[in-house]
């Protein structure tokens, strides 16, 4: 029999029995598809309702000492933000979130205000609250600019230009286009698509080596006079097909999803099937390693659950580069092409920004990728050749 037609055999008979089990085609093929859309189009409706809601719409802002300083109160009026009746106890009101900020104006303000000092007011918040964020920006570009405004009114009254007070005018030109700023929305796509690669023939692999070596039908496989090689490849093939189809069908789910999104931060986002065709060739590589990382691990283990005990480990790998990069943000070199998880990350990044890859970066990535699913290969390989594999626990 020869390498090819016993590579096919085994692969078609690993995915015949594969799809017989209704459960595992649910979970492993279905799920993230069906999923998917229901995550971008919830996130974003959320993300718009949140501007709509702390962006836009009135904010009730307590404020400590309003009638110490009724011409701010009136300024913070025409920002849309509305003073109430201060709280007794302010602090709390903040630690239980309640409130996401407070405004507390200094008993000597009008004192300073009338001697042209400095006048003092405090914000009270919780920094450690993401939702707080907006208000509190909110309250401080109000108050900044109530500040510049009288500011400038003083030195008018004084005959003073007030631009003298501005030795450098500063101005800024973002240059992010809409596609940059959609793709830092993204970030937690490239992770998803990531482990749905990484790991979509997880089961199939698992229970191909380390499932049959614990029922004890893979060593009748392995006495066949089929190389074990070949065998392997097999395997290796039928969860990379396996794997291949659901990260397909997740990829056609977000390229569905985002065709929806009329409105929000997620509008306009390129799902042509381009852009679908360049995310399936990143992916790719990343199916082969994770296929092969699989079958190392489940030929070098005796039951299946020892297998499965590895999953929260490579569960953990593809978040790496996340966190890498909000630690420490790097440019993009060519090193980072070579690199598993961070290459993926980057190039997925940047076909959500729609910025274009370089020949150069996609041969480094295409050879690096497939060069470790060929090294993990060669790997698993020599550990099919051992006897002590076909013998179960």
């Amino acid at each position: 029999m020869s390498v090819f037609k016993t590579l096919a055999t085994v692969m078609l008979k690993e995915l015949a029995e594969i799809f017989r089990d209704r459960k595992i085609i649910i979970n492993g093929l279905l799920l993230m598809p069906l999923v998917f859309p229901l995550l971008i189009l919830g996130m974003g409706a959320l993300a718009e309702n949140r501007a709509k809601t702390q962006l836009e719409s009135e904010l009730k802002l307590p404020v400590i000492g309003a009638d110490i300083a009724p011409n701010l109160v009136a300024f913070l009026a025409t920002q849309n933000i509305t003073a109430e009746a201060p709280p007794e106890d302010p602090d709390a009101l903040i630690l239980s979130q309640e409130k996401d900020v407070i405004l507390r104006i200094a008993p000597d303000f009008a004192d300073d205000w009338r001697a042209s000092r400095a006048a003092t007011v405090e914000i009270l918040h919780d920094s450690s609250r993401q939702d707080s964020q907006i208000p509190v920006r909110r309250v401080e570009r109000a108050l900044q600019a109530y500040s510049r405004q009288a500011g400038a009114i003083r030195l008018i009254a004084r005959g003073i230009d007030p631009s003298l007070a501005s030795a450098v005018s500063v101005t800024y030109r973002d240059l992010a286009t809409p596609e940059a700023k959609r793709g830092m929305l993204l970030a937690f796509l490239p992770y998803v698509l990531i482990l749905s690669a990484f790991l979509g023939g997880a089961y199939l692999v698992m229970d191909a080596t380390a499932g049959e070596r614990e029922r004890q039908s893979l060593e009748p496989l392995l006495a066949t006079p089929a190389g074990r090689g070949a065998i392997m490849s097999g395997k290796i093939a039928a969860a990379c097909v396996f794997g291949m189809v659901g990260l397909l069908l997740t990829l056609l789910s977000f390229k569905l999803s985002f065709g929806f999104v009329d409105s929000g931060p997620f509008k306009g986002v390129d799902v042509s099937m381009l852009a679908v065709a360049k995310l399936l060739l990143i992916l790719l590589p990343m199916v082969l390693i994770g296929t092969t990382l699989l079958t190392l691990i489940s030929a070098s283990v005796k039951t299946l659950k020892e297998a499965q005990s590895y999953m929260a480990f490579l569960m953990f790998l593809p978040i790496l580069p996340t966190i890498i990069l909000m630690v420490n943000p790097v440019k993009n070199a060519l090193w980072m092409f070579a690199t598993p998880f961070l290459a993926q990350n980057q190039l997925i990044l940047m076909v959500l920004r729609q910025e274009a890859i370089a020949p150069l970066q996609w041969a480094t990535y295409l050879g690096a990728g497939f060069g470790l699913g060929a090294l993990l290969w060669l790997v698993a390989a020599r550990l099919y050749h051992r006897e002590q594999l076909a013998i179960s626990a």
